[in-house]
């Protein structure tokens, strides 16, 4: 019976430093819906099928299957959106970082497409050193940076960096 017990107590060195190591932690969510306040107003809503959220250092939130946001006013009503195929939040920073096929967009019809796109959220700002192009509604036209742009959260304010165009297009073309 000793003998039994001797053997029963043997461990494996690889188990027990298995146990020390440390593991990275990811919790996953899905059908996300979450709303980002600031002062007691909804400032925005986020949805995705998807949600990765790794502890590391700083915490990382990542949406690997599409993201869509809606931009709030003060009046609660929706002033610019955005869609992208990739995201990354990085908690600690209060930035997101967006890539492939970004579309943001605002109520006046004004739209900017790019393949990446950060968003500061205590700046309220939207920047990329990337090409963009824009559309603007009123007049229709098309402008291309080839050094990217910044704009505010509303998307009405645009400065783009080193335009490299801008096409009028007529009355009867919108797409």
């Amino acid at each position: 019976m000793g003998c039994f017990f001797l053997y029963s107590c043997e461990n494996d060195i690889n188990e027990v430093r298995g146990l020390s190591t440390a593991r990275l932690g990811v919790e996953e969510g899905k059908q996300i819906e979450s709303f980002m306040s600031q002062g007691g107003r909804i400032k925005a809503r986020l949805t995705a099928p998807l949600m990765l959220r790794y502890q590391l250092d700083s915490t990382m939130v990542e949406f690997p299957k599409t993201l869509h946001v809606d931009f709030y006013d003060s009046l609660k009503q929706v002033e610019s959106q955005l869609n992208a195929r990739y995201g990354r939040y990085v908690e600690n920073q209060s930035k997101v970082f967006l890539r492939d096929s970004v579309v943001v967009f605002n109520r006046m019809g004004d739209t900017l497409w790019c393949k990446e796109l950060w968003w500061d959220q205590n700046r309220q700002l939207f920047y990329t050193d990337k090409p963009v192009k824009i559309k603007y509604a009123n007049p229709w036209q098309l402008k291309y940076g080839t050094n990217g742009m910044q704009a505010d959260q509303s998307f009405s304010n645009i400065t783009i960096f080193q335009s490299s165009g801008t096409m009028i297009l007529p009355d009867s073309t919108y797409y």
